[in-house]
């Protein structure tokens, strides 16, 4: 792994991280981006997101693409919860259960 370079986007008033290894592979911080809804905790914002159908089946769709280890069995229970008031999704519950990638969610 080589040194991480970084970015900064300036976006209504925030600044947004942008990660880079190899100027390839860039990762914008999403905590910067959840900073926008709320700047003292972020997380709850970016726990809210994942919640959603749309936001499980991308997430899901971009590691089926990316991860050769992602573990889609264990995604297609999930995935029919995704929505519904009694799921609950943080990044590290989605690494942990579904062998994700853990740069996608890192906070810088």
């Amino acid at each position: 792994m080589g040194k991480i370079k970084s970015d900064i986007l300036h976006v209504k008033g925030i600044d947004v991280g942008i990660y880079t290894e190899d100027y390839r592979n860039e990762y914008i911080s999403l905590t910067d981006i959840a900073r926008y809804r709320n700047s003292d905790d972020p997380r709850f914002a970016i726990q809210n997101w994942m919640r959603n159908r749309n936001t499980i089946e991308f997430l899901g769709l971009w590691e089926s693409f990316h991860n050769p280890s992602f573990n889609r069995v264990q995604f297609d229970t999930f995935k029919t919860e995704a929505g519904l008031n009694r799921f609950i999704m943080t990044p590290s519950k989605w690494s942990f259960n579904f062998n994700a990638f853990n740069t996608q969610f890192q906070s810088y």
